[in-house]
């Protein structure tokens, strides 16, 4: 039967007619700088609009104005306390130093791990032991054991970067499909060579993750570290404050403590584009 006037129009109309779909097919797709911007601002104006208008106590929540202040004071060592700039250089040597420590050790156990039953089969039961442990949990053993000096305090940063270190290279060591690694036996590679040419490869992004959420520990777990006798570094000045309920200083010190984490974070995904530029793409 021959195709009617308002048929053929119809079939016309709806194949001329764009499908409409979303401006980004995947999830999650876009950037959100923008969004990230506007929620910062928006913050900072409510933060700003309370404490100048008197709705909080200064005790609770001081002004933006005077947060800048002690960072200015503290930056340019006018203060009775250490310059800011030995506060950052302790810190940031405790916890740098605990994460080397713990991507040196903690990586090559997780590949052991993914790679031999008995290597998952000794160090399973410890990690998954002492890793849901705060790190005030243990830190009184730590003191009898190691005394009061800077050991104990990039120990309890190193336990606190090692477990998430460890786990993710376990679990990136399963990355590698078993297809690849029949591929690459296929063509005559040797256990090494999958290992170093499939199976690390594959493993990389979930390493990398891992150092991200390593770092991300060990700078919680900084102040907790800077209680064990310390007179310099980032947590130390927070908790020297909040005895003289200094609360500018605290926040001041916070946000510190934040902006260089997130610091690190950036670059680390940074790295990721570098190293692992087929995350996502396969």
């Amino acid at each position: 039967m021959p195709d009617t006037p308002a048929s053929v129009v119809a079939q016309g109309s709806s194949a001329s007619a764009p499908l409409k779909t979303s401006r980004f097919k995947v999830p999650g797709e876009g950037s959100s700088v923008m969004i990230s911007v506007v929620t910062v601002t928006l913050l900072f104006a409510l933060w700003f609009l309370v404490t100048n208008a008197g709705w909080v106590k200064p005790l609770f929540l001081p002004k933006p104005q005077a947060v800048f202040q002690q960072f200015i004071e503290y930056a340019t060592g006018a203060t009775n306390d250490k310059p800011l700039w030995q506060h950052f250089a302790a810190s940031m040597f405790r916890v740098f130093s605990a994460f080397a420590l713990a991507c040196v050790t903690a990586i090559p156990i997780g590949i052991a791990m993914g790679m031999s039953r008995v290597a998952r089969g000794i160090f399973d039961p410890v990690i998954e032991f002492y890793r849901p442990l705060p790190p005030l949990a243990y830190l009184p053993l730590i003191i009898i054991w190691f005394g009061i000096d800077e050991l104990p305090k990039v120990l309890l940063i190193f336990l606190s970067c090692f477990a998430p270190l460890a786990l993710a290279a376990r679990s990136g060591m399963r990355s590698a499909s078993q297809e690849q690694i029949n591929a690459a036996y296929s063509m005559g590679a040797s256990y090494a060579q999958v290992i170093r040419h499939v199976v690390l490869p594959s493993a990389m992004p979930d390493i990398l993750v891992g150092m991200r959420i390593a770092i991300g520990f060990g700078w919680t777990t900084l102040v907790a570290a800077e209680m064990v006798a310390a007179n310099v570094g980032l947590g130390q000045m927070v908790l020297n404050a909040s005895n003289f309920l200094r609360t500018d200083i605290v926040i001041m010190g916070i946000v510190v403590i934040g902006i260089v984490a997130f610091a690190f974070d950036l670059l680390m995904r940074y790295l990721e584009k570098v190293l692992v530029p087929w995350k996502g793409r396969v």
